[in-house]
């Protein structure tokens, strides 16, 4: 079956179908990683997107259920030069093509996704439009005329309600923007009491939790869009210290009084160069994401700007200069890429113990708090059986 890509400047792309029958629009990006497909697929980060792989041939070692980053894939298409059919390997379960099918994702191979690719770094990533139908280029250009970026993006992606995965450590909240599973693998493996909660979550909330640390997610789209989250993290700040990753670092940002601007095309792969300021040190990265803090915009906010992208210098670590509270622009949980940077889920626990070092008192009062509001609810909902009796 014949598929067809229709980007917004007109260019027309045509292919071999594969995976799910139907129509997706979407932004249209490109990721430079040479493994780690079913990942890239299942990364809430890219909801609202077509992503071209770069690498030529996609889904030669198969798909397996353990390898996903979130319960589901999210992006809005698929777009290789060559999709594996008859994959190789021992853990395979099925192929890229049922993956898609299942969830209802549009694929296209057999394009040029090396002209593809060039075209978005020259003028930038731009809407897109894919699909096995019929219907003419006329009738579809005017279809993607009508298109707009979504906007809701977080929202979808989000966990709609509170769920814990158990340790016997440190409690912190992860703030779910998109989280990857990596994430709290990395969290839990480090014997962490992980409390995930949603993207609309009040500062309050988080209190009743009474949390040693917050973690601040990665995910999808433009960080002005999830205002909520901006101020809840202002009014946190202080209160318990905060590690935010590629999103959650944007809206950080944000909350400390810096901006952020879309970038031309983005980072997205496996193989970004970053260098820690502090130490002089270079590390490789995966990343994905659009958008990037302005560096003019971090003088006066007690920002401090702790890594740069070796490429085209954009910011990619900040820290605060008087609260407990971090950032990366890229993912140190990986998956895909390289783990150079797992170390940094380290260091936010060597602060959250520097911080309770530092602040007995305040430690104690969260768990009164969260204590207090326990015995609160448990009296409410005496009172309730009491009341239907």
């Amino acid at each position: 079956m014949k598929a067809r890509l229709l980007l917004e400047d007109g260019t027309i792309f045509t292919g071999k179908a594969f995976g799910s029958e139907g129509e997706s629009t979407g932004e249209v990006v490109f990721n430079t990683g040479m493994t780690g497909y079913q990942e890239v697929l299942s990364d809430p980060s890219y909801c609202g997107q077509i992503v071209t792989m770069t690498y030529p041939l996609i889904g030669n070692y198969g798909i397996t259920r353990d390898d996903f980053e979130s319960v589901r894939p999210f992006i809005h298409g698929f777009v290789v030069r060559e999709h594996e059919e008859a994959p190789s390997n021992w853990r395979s379960q099925y192929t890229i093509d049922s993956l898609l099918k299942e969830y209802g994702i549009v694929g296209i191979s057999g394009i040029d996704t090396r002209m593809l690719t060039r075209i978005l770094r020259h003028y930038g990533t731009m809407k897109g439009l894919l699909t096995t139908s019929q219907k003419s280029v006329a009738e579809l250009q005017e279809q993607l005329k009508a298109m707009s970026f979504m906007t809701d993006q977080v929202a979808r992606v989000s966990t709609k309600t509170v769920f814990s995965c158990p340790g016997e450590k440190e409690r912190v909240v992860l703030v779910d923007f998109g989280a990857k599973s990596g994430i709290i693998r990395d969290l839990t493996k480090r014997g962490c009491d992980v409390v995930v909660v949603p993207h609309d979550v009040t500062a309050e909330q988080i209190r009743r939790l009474a949390p040693d640390g917050i973690l601040l997610s990665n995910g999808p789209g433009d960080p002005k869009d999830v205002p909520h989250a901006v101020k809840m993290i202002a009014e946190m700040l202080g209160e318990f210290p905060i590690f935010g990753i590629c999103l959650g670092h944007q809206l950080f940002a944000l909350a400390c009084g810096a901006d952020c601007e879309k970038l031309k095309f983005g980072h997205r792969g496996g193989n970004h160069p970053v260098k820690d300021l502090i130490t002089n040190r270079c590390y490789i990265t995966s990343q994905n994401h659009g958008y990037t803090v302005l560096e003019g915009s971090v003088a006066g906010t007690g920002l401090e700007v702790t890594h740069i992208n070796n490429n085209d210098k954009t910011i990619e670590g900040l820290r605060h200069n008087k609260h407990a509270a971090f950032s990366v622009q890229y993912h140190p949980e990986a998956a895909p890429g390289p783990f150079d940077s797992s170390y940094l889920f380290d260091q936010f626990i060597e602060m959250i113990h520097t911080f309770k070092q530092d602040h007995p008192q305040s430690t104690q009062q969260s768990k009164m708090y969260a204590a207090a509001q326990t015995a609160k609810l448990s009296a409410l909902k005496g009172v309730l059986q009491y009341a239907q009796k």
